[in-house]
């Protein structure tokens, strides 16, 4: 079996089985149950072999099959290779579209807002990303500007539909009536228990989230991400994770730290394609080097700093294929103010 594990497969697919033999009892004569009927037979084809030890292995080359495609559908049997020629251009057509309506949820690349400027940079190693990265700007010059970065479990497109699902699921939490507004650590409690609930289990994001005000100051929740990097004249301080990835327990609290930043100052976001990057030789990159190129260009524009840091890990591998979908951003405080909602 996949390295996704019986145990975990056998319950989605039994949940499958309770519901297929519900919708068959209930279905009135109208409704034709050949179809429902169908698919209980795949269900049970499949817990069957799960019990003989052949869930995931390919029928026709018994290889592997791929473990995301299991995630979206327990009931594949076929591995890419040996899909028929039709099938497979019909997958990739939907990777395509899947592809263009993930870059059309992206935001700006350059946003302003108040007296923040960000940057960000986002490279998917294949047609679609797990990756996750949106700015919030509100209608009110007095309203805060939300910032998430974040990195889906898995790759491919079940890892893509995570991440559209998260887009559609912060955005909804952060448009409520006008004074109805969640407090950070409330929003990520909500988040992270409606992710809960419309996941599969086993199905899990790490994610940064934070606001930034008029004034300089910052909040900031971290769901299991890595160490967000403020880059200040004295140095480059680290924020660990506030509280575990979304999606592990739905009862998950989450801390908020808060930090001002003076002008000049910026705060870097990241996803492990980042600091995991390797060279030739096998090294990765680390979040070491990462915080020592942006700690060299404090008070640089944050398109400066992006580029350099990108350059830097594009220099560290060498110009190798992507193994992992790459996020930067850099969130700046601005010499002087000024609303602008967008360059």
């Amino acid at each position: 079996m996949t390295e996704i594990g019986d145990a975990y497969m056998r319950e989605q697919l039994e949940k499958r089985r309770v519901e297929l033999n519900m919708a068959i009892s209930t279905a009135t004569p109208e409704v034709a149950t050949a179809p429902f009927a169908g698919l209980l037979g795949e269900v049970d084809s499949a817990i069957e072999r799960i019990e003989e030890g052949t869930f995931g292995v390919c029928v026709d080359c018994q290889g592997v099959v791929e473990k995301e495609r299991l995630l979206a559908d327990p009931l594949v049997k076929v591995c890419l290779d040996c899909l028929p020629a039709e099938e497979r251009r019909a997958l990739e057509r939907d990777l395509e579209l899947a592809s263009t309506v993930q870059r059309g949820l992206l935001p700006e690349k350059a946003v302003r807002f108040a007296d923040w400027h960000i940057h960000y940079d986002y490279k998917p190693a294949g047609l679609v990303s797990g990756d996750y990265a949106d700015l919030i700007v509100p209608r009110r010059a007095d309203g805060k500007m939300i910032f998430l970065l974040g990195d889906v479990s898995g790759k491919g497109l079940a890892a893509s539909l995570l991440m559209t699902h998260l887009h559609a699921m912060f955005r909804a939490l952060s448009s409520p009536a006008p004074g109805a507004e969640l407090e950070l650590d409330k929003l990520m409690e909500t988040a992270n228990r409606v992710f809960c609930e419309s996941t599969l289990a086993g199905q899990f994001a790490t994610l940064v989230c934070g606001w930034a005000g008029n004034s300089g100051e910052l909040e900031l929740a971290s769901a299991g991400h890595l160490p967000a990097m403020l880059v200040r004249r004295d140095g480059v301080k680290q924020f660990s994770a506030t509280g575990l990835p979304l999606g592990m327990f739905s009862s998950s609290r989450y801390a908020v730290q808060r930090m001002r930043l003076e002008p000049g100052d910026s705060l870097l976001l990241y996803t492990d394609g980042i600091t995991e990057a390797r060279n030739a030789a096998g090294h990765e990159y680390t979040p070491k080097k990462l915080a020592r190129v942006a700690g060299e260009r404090h008070r640089s524009s944050p398109a400066d700093m992006l580029a350099a840091c990108m350059k830097d890990v594009d220099t560290h591998s060498g110009g190798a294929r992507l193994l992992d979908d790459q996020t930067l951003m850099v969130i700046h405080r601005n010499e002087s103010g000024g609303l602008s909602l967008n360059d």
